[in-house]
């Protein structure tokens, strides 16, 4: 893939182009020889968590479902090069216990991160924009066809791309957004 900048998206006034964004996706879909379904290109999202700094921090995603009868959801996650997921947990909001997740990586690598005894040195640099906000510290390497998962429940994680960037299957719980919190404050979702 091309080197991405910042600038490429977003506008003059710092507004977030989610069309720019999605289209740098699908890019890395195509170098992966992943297929994009209309589904895909109709539904698929794209956020930068309102941080400005999308090349960092940011994703896609697209919820095939997220079923609230039955419990259960499942998410395809996409990660440009080197782009984090801001960390985060789930927890009980009301009567929806917390979301228990675990990741396939498809395409690509990620770094997981989570709460456990910490990895040193750590095997890759995460984005500066985020260094205040992480408090997690255990380090593990998915590769293609591997599978991780939250050690508890509520517990604080992230993933963080490789240097191709990754295509990630998320099987989980049932999601409900009232139950998502980020170690960082100034987060928009």
């Amino acid at each position: 893939m091309v080197k991405l900048d910042n600038s490429d998206f977003y506008d003059d006034q710092g507004q977030f182009l989610d069309d720019q964004a999605r289209e740098a996706y699908f890019a890395m879909m195509d170098s992966f020889n992943y297929p994009i379904p209309d589904k895909l290109r109709s539904e698929m999202w794209a956020i930068d968590f309102g941080l400005g700094d999308f090349v960092n921090v940011g994703m896609a995603g697209v919820f095939w479902v997220n079923d609230p009868e039955y419990k259960y959801f499942g998410h395809e996650i996409y990660l440009l090069p080197g782009q984090m997921i801001v960390e985060h947990a789930h927890v009980q909001a009301g009567d929806v216990p917390p979301k228990m997740e675990s990741w396939q990586v498809r395409h690509g690598m990620i770094y997981t991160f989570a709460e456990g005894p910490e990895t040193t040195p750590c095997p890759v640099q995460t984005p500066p924009s985020q260094a205040e906000f992480i408090t997690t510290g255990n380090v593990k390497e998915v590769a293609i066809g591997e599978i991780d998962a939250l050690n508890r429940p509520e517990a604080k994680h992230f993933m963080l791309a490789g240097p191709d960037g990754a295509i990630v299957t998320e099987y989980a719980t049932f999601h409900d957004n009232d139950g998502l919190r980020f170690t960082n404050p100034d987060v928009k979702f």
